[in-house]
């Protein structure tokens, strides 16, 4: 077991007689190497401590914790891909009647824990030298919850719909039209009843494979067609990437009814929708295309607030690092120097109009955009960044601006390091961006990696982190959170945070996570109007305000969690949610 031994200052004190050392099982079998300190004194080996425990309770002045590191199991291996490869440990475990998530960092087996109940991968139990007959894995969970399940999976007596993570592949591998894919996968005769519902009239001629299908549409097409069919158990891998807020609620009570009847497994990095739909959700922690370890389920309440600690209070393990929410939006300091002003801007496009009212970016500020998909957000941004003009108005400001784009498409040949070196040469010889950039993003072991070989969220991150490192005076960056798992999300939205507030710059984000605008945004500029047709932002708001205006829209009330101040979204009809609205408050009561 890998131990950290936290010594406080009270344990240093002169008067400390070490009587807590003393007790120590190895001390008292005569090992000193466990008591000689500098001084000759009784310390703590992280190296020999077993954890025990016996110090702890002994200790007068409370001044010891003994904490056990997250590291492989030496028992429940499940599956393992080569010598050297990837080991996963345990299994959640689908429920009739609820829906279960699955919360953890990428590259940390959850996709493969599914592909093993969804029937599509045999577990191999750690044996990947060997061809494994399902009766060694029906023995192996003989007498457990998952017997029944993996028994009927060997007689087929159990059919199994996953719906994929990366729905952006899907033309590479379908053809036709989309109506056609979905009536080729409808066999419960609810089609007319599914189109209506995720709104898919406007696509059913477009075809796949032409190019013309956004991400948010590949997306609900591909939950429609898992919908369509009628299986035993479905598993939807991240269903919310691509869509906003409005859609990702609206997918979220689609998919929480459908949970009511079947069995429904849930791989969700936004944790306010996956707070809002799931039951009971499955922890997974571990090293990142290492080895991955299922915890026992929790409620999600609990579970999202132990994900945030980084540490299972029930194991005494420590697996990441504490995320912490404020219990009120950030106050806004003394109004300083107008970066950029903004009057009344137009742009028209062929079957869309952007309407923008007046509005003002003050050096230091971060300004948080929410809205619907199609609603003229990134438009708005790519004006302010020069990008594309307005047909009416003007922007005034004399600054350097850097933007990331929403859709990231590099055409760089060559690794990250040598991308870095060509355009972020700061990464390597400035201290701060080395610490608060290049360690806190984890962008070191990508160094030697091809550019065009990169996953989508280690692209985003490469692009994050480059146009964080641009001497500019305004950061403009188009859907930060994209592709990131829920960790890299919160470390993203600190780091921002931390690089603007110290080099005193300013910054827009646009993104659809509430949580990751939450902690990022002093105010915020909303978006209405009808996607497709008409676009209206207005703002800047406090973030209060801003915040209030936006839940109002999307017909939703938020609170704050009393343990870790994150916010929560209120269940509908609840005694929270109606006292809010009651009182205008959809954001928080204060």
């Amino acid at each position: 077991m890998r131990i950290a031994v936290l010594l406080k200052n009270r344990c240093k004190t002169k008067n400390c007689s070490y009587e807590c050392i003393k007790f120590c099982p190895r001390v008292r079998a005569g090992d000193e190497t466990i008591i000689k300190g500098e001084d000759n004194k009784p310390i703590i080996s992280e190296e020999l401590c077993v954890g025990c425990g016996i110090c702890i309770h002994k200790c007068p002045f409370d001044a010891i914790k003994i904490i056990g590191l997250a590291q492989e199991l030496e028992t429940d291996l499940i599956h393992q891909f080569g010598k050297n490869g990837f080991r996963l440990f345990r299994l959640p475990i689908p429920k009739i009647g609820s829906c279960t998530g699955i919360l953890g960092p990428n590259g940390i087996g959850k996709t493969t824990a599914i592909k093993i109940l969804a029937g599509q991968l045999t577990p191999n139990l750690g044996k990947f030298n060997e061809n494994i007959d399902y009766n060694e894995v029906l023995d192996y969970y003989s007498g457990t919850e998952l017997f029944d399940h993996f028994k009927k999976i060997s007689n087929n007596e159990i059919s199994a719909i996953v719906k994929p993570q990366y729905v952006d592949k899907l033309p590479k591998i379908m053809k036709g039209k989309i109506k056609d894919i979905l009536k080729k996968s409808d066999n419960s005769g609810n089609f007319d009843e599914i189109i209506k519902k995720f709104n898919l009239e406007n696509i059913l001629d477009k075809d796949i494979s032409e190019g013309t299908i956004s991400g948010g549409e590949l997306q609900l097409t591909s939950i429609a067609a898992a919908l369509l069919k009628d299986a035993d158990i479905y598993f939807f891998d991240e269903p919310t990437s691509y869509l906003d807020i409005h859609q990702r609620l609206k997918i979220a009570k689609i998919i929480k009814e459908l949970s009511e009847e079947k069995k429904v497994m849930v791989i969700e990095h936004d944790l306010a929708v996956l707070d809002f739909l799931c039951d009971n959700v499955h922890l997974l922690y571990g090293d990142e295309g290492a080895y991955g370890v299922v915890t026992n389920p929790r409620g999600v309440r609990h579970s999202i607030n132990t994900y945030l600690s980084g540490y299972l209070k029930e194991e005494n393990i420590r697996f990441g690092e504490k995320i912490i929410f404020y219990a009120h939006p950030p106050k806004k300091g003394q109004e300083t120097e107008i970066l950029i002003t903004y009057e009344k801007l137009e742009k028209k496009f062929e079957g869309f109009n952007l309407l923008i009212e007046n509005g003002i970016l003050r050096k230091g500020e971060i300004i948080g955009i929410l809205g619907p998909n199609a609603i003229g957000k990134t438009t708005f941004v790519k004006m302010l960044a020069g990008v594309i003009k307005p047909t009416k108005g003007k922007i005034e400001y004399d600054i350097k601006v850097s933007y990331k784009p929403q859709y990231i498409s590099p055409d760089f040949k060559g690794t990250v390091r040598e991308f870095f070196e060509k355009n972020a040469q700061l990464l390597f010889t400035s201290n701060f961006y080395k610490t608060e950039i290049l360690e806190k993003m984890n962008l070191k072991y990508l160094f030697d990696k091809s550019i065009d070989t990169l996953s989508g969220g280690e692209i985003q991150r490469v692009a994050i982190a480059n146009s964080l490192v641009q001497d500019v005076d305004i950061y403009l960056i188009d859907e930060p959170s994209a592709y990131l798992d829920s960790e890299q999300r919160m470390i993203t939205s600190r780091t921002i945070r931390r690089v603007i507030e110290k080099l005193g710059k300013s910054a827009m984000i646009v993104d659809h996570d509430v949580y990751f605008i939450d902690m990022i945004s002093d105010s915020l500029v909303v978006f209405d109007g009808e996607p497709g047709k008409i676009g209206r932002a207005r703002g800047p708001y406090g973030l209060h305000e801003g915040m209030n205006r936006f839940l109002k829209d999307v017909d939703i009330t938020f609170r704050r969690d009393e343990e870790t101040h994150r916010p929560r979204v209120n269940k509908i009809g609840s005694y929270m949610d109606r006292k809010q609205r009651q009182e205008g408050e959809y954001y928080y009561s204060l």
